[in-house]
């Protein structure tokens, strides 16, 4: 029988259980039966799987050897059996102590201030209730606006609506999704294991692979906005003009224009901007741009209409969208020319575009909370197993080996070897495609091949020589060089360092927020900025995470330290908070010197990490811990309230 969407664990014969674990994701297999049976024998020592690093991703089942493999699959085996034969599912309870075993099989032993942090991640129902704020007083006269319907903008809908609190989300676009509804071009798909992204509070079983394609993701967020009715606060088509700081009222005032053009006003005690970061395309301005007769678009604008079939094709970049690109639309075209001014790293993910076996979506499906588990072990060995590849050791000569450590080193050379592997036979493309920056200086691509089979494609070209200018019918390179193209696509990123633009926020004594940052963005926690009262980041200044965590951790954490802000103006009987000037400050040291000592933040590279100063003004470079520890409480000693 196979494993159809009505197949369920009572009516699977034996052959169909033997069939699923032949694909089953084993590492969490045990752990997950051990939790919904309440039986901790199952967490045998000599199957658990090795405690291993992960720079370059996890190792087909969790480094398992075959004897392991085989073992598990015979005990869980009998465990399935037995579930089926007692013709019910236990219910998922699980007391503390055993769900710290359960976890610790996983990662060994936890230091006492990471447990609670697993246990949020692990995302139990029962460790996932909200404390409403005093409900006579959040429901009396105060309200808030979101800003931005993404990923950042639900989690907080989602979160105040839990806590009590009256709110209304503006979104400029017609639907949730944010970046994810904004960019559609092929290829467009997670790079992050889709598990991992998805909110702690919201999990899903039934993902179709494990870096899942843009549509999917859109859909995601759609049916969560859908099922906890949180569309029903949301006004779609609605942009922010700008939002000024009433001192007499202790409110914003907020002026929008909506789809029609149509202009009003709102008033809210608190703002919450969920705009992102990687909202606003950045066209780099090159000489003779108004020449060029062809067609044009970035990768965040694509036009679905334009037929690429049979035309000259010319990309400039190598960065994600256009690693994503150039693979889904380099066999349709006659010509294709890749612009690359700097090689990007490949980690090595051989099920990058694979979907999730039949059978592994089956067990997903049947035994309850192995999804959450599996999660859980993604997001444990993510955050445990890059950090210290991407920590720069200050006696380590970078320059003589273009790396930052010994660490960073030996992941250099394995990346560099996968390199060679995959251009073998084209020593022209390799000396081109072999990056000259230490590993995780700029953001690393995950690959399966396709790169190198787009590159080395006869009708591709790759050029290294910068570009001078554009002309009627192409782009000119330094070199001499002139490449026909009917197309341009610009997969050439965002203006990242421009938070919050274009609007304008007007602060105490009505400073604007774009003149207070004078190009140097900059946040408390990314959340806070003083001068700002009652306003809030999510996905702010410094709160961008490489190897030491999670977006969707630092969206959750940020919209808590929110929560728990407007929960000491609220329950205290005050009116509004904002962030010390000296405690904005030190935190700011703090993180510029951090930054300093990881790869992204070495002055030799330039990326869009960086603002217009060689400041990092995007990355957080601590561990995940200290950002989710600081976020759970707000300290009312950090904030003048009043």
């Amino acid at each position: 029988m196979g494993f159809g969407a009505d197949l369920t664990l009572f009516e699977a014969s034996d052959d169909d259980l033997r069939n699923a674990l032949k694909s089953a994701e084993l590492p969490t297999l045990l752990p997950s039966l051990a939790y919904i049976t309440g039986d901790l024998s199952l967490l045998d020592p000599d199957l658990r799987p090795p405690i291993v690093p992960v720079a370059i991703g996890r190792p087909a089942q969790g480094g398992l050897s075959a004897e392991q493999q085989e073992g598990i699959r015979e005990l869980a085996l009998q465990v399935l059996q037995k579930l089926r034969g007692d013709g019910f599912i236990p219910t998922p309870e699980g007391d503390e102590r055993s769900v710290l075993a359960i976890m610790e099989y996983l990662t060994g032993d936890i230091p006492e201030d990471y447990a609670a942090l697993l246990k949020s991640e692990l995302g139990l129902p029962q460790q996932k209730v909200i404390k409403p704020v005093l409900q006579e007083k959040a429901k009396e006269s105060f309200n808030l606006i979101i800003i931005g319907a993404g990923m950042s903008g639900l989690a907080a809908a989602y979160t105040f609506a839990q806590a009590g609190i009256s709110f209304t989300v503006l979104e400029k676009n017609p639907d949730v999704g944010g970046t994810w509804l904004e960019n559609h071009y092929p290829g467009c798909r997670l790079d992050t294991g889709n598990f991992a992204y998805s909110y702690s509070f919201a999990q899903k079983n039934d993902w179709p692979t494990e870096y899942t394609e843009r549509d999917e993701v859109l859909r995601y967020f759609q049916e969560f906005s859908k099922r906890t009715s949180l569309r029903d606060s949301i006004r779609f088509g609605t942009e922010i003009i700008s939002a000024r700081w009433d001192e007499t009222a202790s409110r914003w005032d907020i002026q929008v224009k909506d789809d029609q053009g149509i202009i009003t006003t709102y008033n809210a005690n608190f703002i919450i901007s969920a705009v992102g970061q990687l909202n606003r395309p950045k066209i780099p301005q090159i000489q003779g741009q108004e020449l060029f007769q062809g067609a044009w678009m970035h990768t965040a604008n694509w036009n679905s209409d334009l037929d690429l079939e049979g035309k000259r094709v010319a990309v400039i970049g190598t960065g994600s969208s256009a690693y994503q690109v150039i693979p889904s639309i380099y066999s349709q075209v006659k010509e294709l020319v890749v612009f690359q001014r700097s090689a990007p790293w490949l980690l090595p993910t051989p099920n990058y575009h694979d979907p999730i076996p039949d059978g592994q979506k089956w067990l997903f499906r049947v035994i309850p909370e192995y999804h959450r588990w599996f999660r859980f072990y993604q997001f444990w060995t993510n955050i445990k197993g890059r950090y210290r590849y991407s920590k720069v050791d200050p006696n380590w000569d970078r320059f003589a080996n273009g790396s930052v450590s010994e660490a960073n080193d030996s992941l250099r050379k394995v990346l560099t070897e996968y390199l060679e592997t995959q251009f073998s036979g084209r020593p022209d493309l390799l000396k081109k495609v072999i990056p000259k920056y230490p590993p995780y200086s700029k953001r690393m691509l995950r690959d399966n091949g396709a790169w190198a089979k787009a590159l080395t494609s006869p009708n591709v070209t790759l050029a290294t020589d910068p570009i001078e200018r554009l002309t009627e019918g192409g782009i000119a390179t330094q070199d001499g060089q002139e490449y026909p193209a009917d197309v341009i696509i610009y997969a050439t990123g965002f203006n990242a360092s421009d938070f919050l633009q274009p609007m304008q926020i007007f602060g105490m004594s009505g400073v604007e927020l774009h003149d207070f940052w004078q190009g140097d963005a900059r946040a408390y926690l990314g959340i806070l900025i003083p001068n700002f009262p009652n306003f809030f980041c999510l996905y702010g200044p410094n709160t961008n995470f490489l190897t030491n965590g999670s977006i969707t951790v630092a969206s959750e954490s940020a919209v808590n330290f929110a929560l728990e802000c407007i929960r000491l103006v609220i329950e205290g009987g005050h009116k509004a908070l904002q962030c010390r000037f000296d405690v904005f400050q030190e935190f700011n040291r703090e993180i510029d010197a951090a930054n300093q000592q990881m790869a992204w933040g070495i002055p030799e590279v330039k990326s869009w990490y960086k603002n217009q100063f060689g400041r990092v003004s995007q990355n957080w470079p601590l561990p995940l811990l200290e950002y989710w520890a600081r976020t759970r409480v707000a300290n009312p000693d950090d904030f003048e309230i009043w």
